[in-house]
């Protein structure tokens, strides 16, 4: 299928300047010069990967999913119209705000406005950070991943798997509804939860080291209403992470060690989304209701790294050893 990442995100908000202090010192992207109508800002070399713009509804967004090529992005457009979507091909103007070649637009069951791209444009200067951090894992994976929850699932999960091509990594189908779905292998570029109301929950960014995220969860410490969750690690994509309250709406979640996967793996059914460890504050906040003791079990998973950002210790432990020899 066309789609291979998820490109950008716009965000309708009239706070432009919380979103920029947010952005930059909180998050660590780096803030674009554009019209005084909208913010933006660089999390790699593209010149841009999220913008908050005042001409877009507030409390609502608009999600960027990239193609290779023009043709891919014809072709998309085909395939969505055989199926009775509507697409409208953007003017070059509007293009060129998303610093994008060209560009398409239509709409999910939920009513969330997607945009279909190719020819992402590439800044001049190099990415500089707003505070101090390793950067950001983008690249062929994207800026991250964002969970919406739909009032119809099983609609908006047959508009993306079956018309736009996404793959489930693993689902739930109780207590509640959830799919998790990649373009790549990110372990997934969108989330679907059922919900009575469409909504956006939260965009993750992925930095390249873990202290990263311990950094920017001690920065929080200062402003304590901006904490949404502890620090924890998922059980399905095995991101360690935080998730903090943004100026509109939705949350950011901060994560480092997030999974690969690839296609030849099934779908794996999940029979619970409680995080191995942490994450105090998350599950209460989408309503689940609050345990007087913390789940802990025996589930968990190797760290997740990438060539880089780790390095090999030295020595052996002869207990060890003799546990993997026996397992």
């Amino acid at each position: 299928m066309e789609i291979q990442a998820f490109g950008y995100l716009g965000v309708g908000s009239s706070d432009l300047d919380d979103w920029a202090a947010f952005a930059t010192s909180t998050v660590g992207m780096q803030p674009v010069d554009r019209a005084s109508s909208m913010r933006a800002f660089r999390m790699d070399d593209r010149k841009q990967r999220l913008f908050i713009d005042r001409a877009i509804e507030p409390g609502t967004q608009v999600f960027g999913w990239e193609v290779a090529n023009a043709a891919a992005l014809d072709q998309l457009a085909a395939r969505l119209e055989a199926a009775g979507v509507a697409v409208k091909r953007e003017p070059a103007n509007l293009a060129d705000q998303r610093c994008v070649a060209g560009l398409i637009s239509f709409a999910d069951p939920a009513g969330n406005r997607l945009e279909a791209f190719h020819g992402a444009q590439i800044a001049d200067a190099p990415f500089k950070p707003s505070r101090d951090i390793s950067g950001f894992r983008t690249g062929p994976q994207g800026m991250g991943h964002t969970l919406l929850t739909v009032p119809d699932i099983d609609a908006a999960l047959a508009f993306y798997k079956d018309l736009l091509g996404f793959r489930i990594s693993d689902f739930i189908v109780a207590p509640l509804k959830a799919y998790f779905l990649h373009v790549n292998p990110r372990h997934h570029s969108v989330a679907l939860v059922a919900a009575p109301v469409r909504s956006m929950h939260h965009l993750l960014v992925e930095y390249y080291l873990l202290d990263d995220v311990g950094q920017g969860f001690d920065l929080l410490q200062n402003a304590p209403e901006k904490i949404v969750s502890t620090i924890g690690r998922h059980s399905n994509d095995l991101m360690t992470s935080y998730y903090m309250r943004t100026p509109s709406e939705i949350y950011v979640e901060c994560g480092w060690g997030g999974k690969d996967v690839d296609d030849a793996t099934p779908p794996a059914e999940m029979a619970s989304v409680a995080s191995f460890w942490g994450h105090k504050g998350l599950f209460e906040d989408i309503g689940a209701p609050p345990s007087a003791a913390p789940e802990v079990g025996s589930r968990r998973a190797p760290v997740q790294v990438i060539e880089g950002n780790y390095n090999r210790m030295a020595g052996v432990c002869q207990w060890w050893d003799e546990a993997r020899r026996n397992r």
